[in-house]
């Protein structure tokens, strides 16, 4: 098979030089995650929901606390795809919590009668309780490193070595992530953020704004995204006190942080959580995008999914200088890279007021730019390496 890559790097299109025979692929696939399916629809959301027209898919989220008895509940999200969640005492022990998740895998395993199964982890942490099992293939989407979250499990590290050597295969969230793990496996492949052209595409046409967005003034500074211990909250202050007519409007859940560390300021508007649907809709009404993470051991790796939306919908975008996010989108000059305030709010004002901004120059890069990529084609290429595993 002959690898041909696109001129960013970010496409991958691949020629088969000689027909070869279709590859039987397992029916079942079980993943393992440690991101609840209905909290932000993001990168697993993206893989799976695609996946599922080559895998039924069970979906195992982490446990919640809340029963006399444990027991498996079941939501049916697509055709192809179920949500599952184990129910656990409140209280037990972490010993008890494995023992008690592994026998529920081992009655759900036996029940459906799934011989034919692959395993995905998101989590090495289900290893935990997952470990006796030998799939027809194992998957690591190692999408971020979780070991440098806030909270991260103390064995996190050692578990994560135990499935790399189980792995068949590796798919990692970014070309940082991809460097700093490529030497730990011998098939190992980066497969950054993608985006949805279509759906945040709508953010360039009509719509209709969201009503608690409506009466918020312009210059409408935004995020969307998760608040938390990577999101910089000194720089959005900043900015906020030092232009007080800018209006700042962040979306999204705050966790891992006191709510009551967030600044309050009247130019800034946290509207909460929002679904992937609204997500177009409140775009479209800002003047420039944000991507404003600290700079930190939990962002050393991160290649945000939100770049390459915010520029799918046309939209201006002002990032700290994230690695994934200066390596392409800044030196291609599609994202304005800042590292403090001043820097910040120089590049605001050159795009709300400056006149030698050739807008439809730059939007027309953007589209070149993105024009091969796409969540789709990241699945297609994905499959073909897992095809390429059962092949060898």
């Amino acid at each position: 098979m002959m690898i041909q890559h696109d001129k960013t790097g970010y496409g991958i299109s691949e020629t088969v030089s000689k027909k070869k025979k279709e590859v039987q692929l397992p029916k079942n696939l079980i993943c393992f995650s440690h991101l609840r399916w209905d909290f932000v629809f993001q990168r697993p959301q993206h893989l799976l929901t695609r996946f599922c027209q080559h895998f039924t898919i069970q979906f195992f989220e982490e446990p919640v606390f809340d029963t006399e008895v444990p027991y498996l509940s079941h939501v049916q999200k697509t055709p192809n795809l179920t949500v599952t969640v184990p129910h656990l005492v409140p209280g037990m022990s972490e010993d008890d919590v494995i023992k008690a998740q592994a026998a529920l895998l081992d009655e759900f395993l036996a029940e459906k009668d799934l011989t034919d199964y692959a395993f995905w982890y998101y989590t090495p942490m289900a290893l935990m309780f997952s470990h006796h099992y030998v799939p027809s293939m194992t998957i690591y989407d190692c999408m971020d490193e979780l070991a440098a979250f806030k909270f991260a499990p103390t064995q996190l590290q050692i578990l994560e070595k135990e499935l790399l050597k189980r792995a068949d295969i590796v798919f990692t969230g970014g070309h940082s992530l991809y460097k700093a793990k490529k030497d730990k496996h011998h098939n190992i492949y980066p497969f950054p953020s993608s985006i949805d052209k279509a759906h945040f595409g709508k953010a360039r046409g009509e719509i209709t704004p969201p009503q608690d967005q409506v009466n918020i003034p312009h210059p409408r500074l935004g995020f969307y995204g998760v608040i938390d211990e990577r999101f910089d909250i000194d720089l959005i202050e900043q900015v906020a006190r030092q232009r007080p007519d800018w209006h700042l409007v962040m979306i999204g859940p705050v966790v891992k942080i006191d709510p009551a560390m967030l600044p309050r300021l009247d130019n800034i508007h946290y509207l909460g959580g929002k679904s992937y649907d609204e997500l177009p809709g409140y775009l479209a009404g800002w003047d420039i995008a944000l991507v404003p993470f600290q700079l930190n051991e939990s962002t050393r790796f991160i290649s945000p999914t939100k770049t390459p939306e915010y520029l799918s919908a046309g939209k201006p975008v002002i990032s700290t200088p994230i690695q994934d996010v200066v390596n392409p989108y800044g030196e291609e000059g599609l994202v304005h890279i800042v590292s403090n305030a001043e820097e910040f709010i120089a590049a605001a004002e050159e795009v709300l007021f400056s006149s030698t901004i050739d807008k439809e120059n730059w939007l027309k890069r953007v589209d070149c730019f993105l024009s091969e990529n796409s969540w789709d084609a990241t699945v297609d290429s994905m499959i073909s390496r897992i095809k390429d595993c059962f092949d060898k």
